[in-house]
C-alpha cells in the first residue's frame, strides 16, 4: 500500500506543481483584481503540495516528526499567505506566493536531508518574517533614505573588512562568524547582508546624477567591494555584486555601452581568479572533465549529476533516492535533491516559479517613478535571478561551481533571513507606490469636482443676468 501511494503521489506532485507554476507566469500580467482571484488558487495548490510532500515523508520513514514539523510550517504559510495581505492590502501576492512556496519546499526538502537543520531553518524564517512584516510600514513613513548614500557605503565596506580581517575559514574562504550560546551556536554571514547595503548605495548614488564623476565613484566604492570578497575568496558573492554593479548602472545611465565593458571586465577577472585561486583551477578542472577526476575534484559535480539523471522527469519519491552521496547537498546542490526525488519537472518548475518573481519585480521596477526605489527593485531582481542562475548551472554543470546557495530552497540562515527581507523591500515600494498612486487618484478627484462646482455655480450666476438682458 506504501509503494502505490508514493507512486501515485509522484504524479499528483509533478501535477499540482506545473499548474500552479503556470499560474505564476500567467499572474504576474494580471491586473490587481484578477490577481487576487488567482491567489486563491495558488494558496489552495500551495498547501495541497506542501500536505502530499509532507505525508510521503511521514508515510515512508514511519516518523511522526514530519506530521509535527508539517503542521508548524503550514502555520507559517498561512502567516505569509494570508496574514499578510490582511496587513498590507496592496501587497503583490503573486511575489508572495512564489516566496511561500519556494520557502515552504525549501524546509520540506531541508526536513527529508536533516531534521534538526531544518527546525533551526524553520526559527530563522519565522524571525525573518517578524523583521520584514515591518518593512513595507517604514517605507510608508521614512522619507529620508536617499541621504543616506554614504553612511550605506561605508558601513559594507566595513563589514566586509571586519570579516577579511577576522572571519573564520569555511571551505578555504573566510565567509563568516560564529557566536556560542547555551542553546545553540549561531552563524553570521555579513556579505548576505552587505548585498542590501550595497544596492541602497548604488540606488543612492545614481538616482538623480548620472555623470561621469558619478559614475567613478559608484565604480570605485563597487570594486572595493568585490575586491574584499576576492581577497576573503567568495568569489561567488563577488561576482553577484559585480553582476548587479554593471546592470544597475546600465539601468541609471539608459547607455548599452554598460554591458559589453561589464562583460570584458567579468572576463578578465575571471581569468585572473583562475591564475591567482587554486580552489578556482580546481573547480574549472571539475567543471570541464569531471568524469577523470570522479573520486576527487569531480566527486561532487558528478553526483549531482547522477541525482538528477536517476531522478528522471518524476523523480524517485521522496526518501526513495540518495541525496546524501552528494557533499554540502543542503547548501549547494539542493537543486539536484530536488530533482532527484521529485523530479527532472518539479525542477524545471522551480526555476520558472523563480523566472516569474523576477518578471514580476522587473514589472514594479517599470512602473515606479521614482528612480532611488526603481533602481532598488531592479538591482534585487537583477541579484535574485543571477544567484539562481549560479547555483542551478553549478548543479547541472552548465558552468563551474561558485558555492552560493539558492534563495528560499537552500540551507542557511543568513540566505534565507536576507533573501526575506530584500523580498519585502520590494514588497514595501510597491505597497508605496500603490498608495501614492491612490493619493494622486484622490487627489485628482476632489480637483474634478471642485472644478465641477465652481463651473456649476458659474452657470447659476449667469442665468439671472441673462434672462434680466432678454427683459
Amino acid at each position: 500500500m506504501q509503494q502505490y501511494i508514493t507512486e501515485l503521489s509522484k504524479y499528483a506532485i509533478a501535477g499540482a506543481m506545473a499548474v500552479y507554476t503556470l499560474g505564476i507566469l500567467v499572474g504576474i500580467w494580471l491586473d490587481d483584481r484578477k490577481q487576487r482571484r488567482l491567489y486563491i488558487w495558488q494558496c489552495l495548490l500551495m498547501f495541497l503540495i506542501q500536505g502530499m510532500c509532507f505525508a510521503d515523508l511521514a508515510i515512508v520513514s514511519g516518523q511522526v516528526e514530519y506530521v509535527v514539523f508539517y503542521v508548524f510550517v503550514q502555520i507559517f504559510l498561512v502567516v505569509v499567505s494570508v496574514i499578510v495581505p490582511l496587513i498590507y492590502e496592496e501587497v503583490n501576492r503573486m511575489l508572495l506566493s512564489g516566496m511561500s512556496m519556494l520557502t515552504g519546499m525549501g524546509l520540506c526538502m531541508i526536513s527529508r536531508l536533516g531534521f534538526g537543520k531544518a527546525v533551526r531553518q524553520y526559527i530563522i524564517a519565522l524571525i525573518s518574517l517578524m523583521i520584514a512584516l515591518v518593512i513595507p510600514y517604514l517605507f510608508s513613513r521614512v522619507r529620508f533614505l536617499k541621504k543616506l548614500k554614504w553612511v550605506y557605503g561605508g558601513v559594507g565596506l566595513a563589514m566586509l573588512a571586519v570579516v577579511l580581517i577576522l572571519g573564520e575559514l569555511t571551505y578555504g574562504s573566510k565567509l563568516s562568524f560564529t557566536f556560542s550560546f547555551e542553546i545553540a551556536q549561531l552563524t553570521f554571514q555579513p556579505s548576505e547582508f552587505v548585498k542590501i547595503l550595497y544596492l541602497f548605495f548604488l540606488a543612492g548614488i545614481l538616482w538623480d546624477n548620472v555623470s561621469f564623476a558619478r559614475l567613478a565613484v559608484s565604480a570605485l566604492f563597487a570594486g572595493l567591494h568585490v575586491v574584499i570578497l576576492v581577497l576573503s575568496r567568495d568569489l561567488g558573492s563577488a561576482l553577484i555584486f559585480f553582476v548587479a554593479y554593471v546592470f544597475v548602472a546600465f539601468v541609471a545611465t539608459g547607455n548599452y555601452l554598460c554591458l559589453p565593458a561589464g562583460a570584458l571586465g567579468g572576463c578578465a577577472a575571471s581569468f585572473l581568479a583562475y591564475r591567482g585561486f587554486a580552489h578556482v583551477r580546481t573547480r574549472v578542472l571539475a567543471w570541464r572533465d569531471p568524469w577523470s577526476y570522479i573520486d576527487a575534484q569531480g566527486y561532487a559535480i558528478t553526483q549531482s549529476l547522477f541525482a538528477i539523471g536517476s531522478g528522471s522527469w518524476l523523480g524517485m519519491g521522496l526518501m526513495q533516492g540518495n541525496p546524501d552521496d552528494i557533499p554540502y547537498v543542503m547548501e549547494d546542490f539542493i537543486f539536484s535533491s530536488v530533482c532527484e526525488e521529485l523530479g527532472v519537472l518539479f525542477g524545471i518548475c522551480v526555476i520558472l516559479v523563480s523566472v516569474g518573481m523576477f518578471l514580476a519585480m522587473m514589472r514594479i521596477a517599470v512602473r515606479i517613478g521614482d528612480r532611488f526605489y526603481r533602481l532598488i527593485v531592479y538591482g534585487v531582481g537583477i541579484m535574485y535571478l543571477f544567484q539562481i542562475f549560479l547555483t542551478v548551472g553549478g548543479g547541472v554543470k552548465f558552468i563551474p561551481l561558485t558555492g552560493v546557495t539558492l534563495p528560499f530552497l537552500s540551507y542557511g540562515g543568513s540566505s534565507v533571513m536576507v533573501s526575506t527581507i530584500m523580498f519585502f523591500i520590494v514588497q514595501g515600494i510597491y505597497i508605496r507606490m500603490k498608495q501614492e498612486g491612490g493619493r494622486r487618484v484622490a487627489k485628482r478627484r476632489v480637483a474634478e469636482k471642485r472644478d465641477a462646482e465652481e463651473s456649476g455655480g458659474s452657470r447659476k450666476k449667469a442665468a439671472p443676468k441673462a434672462e434680466e438682458a432678454k427683459s
